[in-house]
């Protein structure tokens, strides 16, 4: 893996922990996208630097995000990565959700041109203390956004 794949990764997390949404947002292409597994999808540098300021920290704090094993290819680059959080949400108490998942980001011109990412949320809804019928109202909707995508019609056939 290159140093400057490395480096980018690295101010990757670094910009979502020190909640630095234009940093951020810079790492991606003017038209760039960012999918999310829980807010779905943000267009451009404007909303995804609104992504990390305002919705990853309306309802959580002390963000860590660290990528592993990073593979690339020159055009799409994936890591598996680890991510955590302390939630603010009154049923939490206080409690770090984790989980992990694998990053797939599209790159162009050195740029991240669409990101998004496949992840194990469950023990993350446990850990905040999510009641079981939020937890499956959860897990339903990703399945069926899950299932709405083109790539995976062949699949359900």
């Amino acid at each position: 893996m290159t140093d400057v794949t490395i480096a980018m990764l690295r101010a990757f997390c670094d910009a979502v922990e020190q909640r630095d949404g234009r940093a951020f947002a810079e790492l991606f292409t003017a038209g760039g996208v960012y999918h999310d597994v829980f807010y779905g999808a943000f267009a451009g540098r404007e909303k995804i630097a609104a992504m990390i300021d305002d919705w990853f920290y309306r309802t959580a704090t002390d963000f860590r995000w660290d990528m592993h094993e990073p593979v690339s290819d020159g055009t799409t680059l994936y890591a598996r990565y680890t991510f955590s959080y302390r939630s603010t949400l009154p049923e939490a108490n206080g409690a770090r959700a984790m989980f992990e998942g694998v990053a797939i980001m599209t790159l162009k011109d050195g740029k991240i041109a669409g990101y998004r990412e496949v992840a194990n949320t469950a023990p993350a809804f446990v850990d905040l203390n999510f009641a079981p019928e939020r937890i499956a109202k959860i897990v339903a909707k990703q399945g069926a956004e899950l299932k709405s995508r083109p790539e995976m019609q062949r699949h359900l056939a």
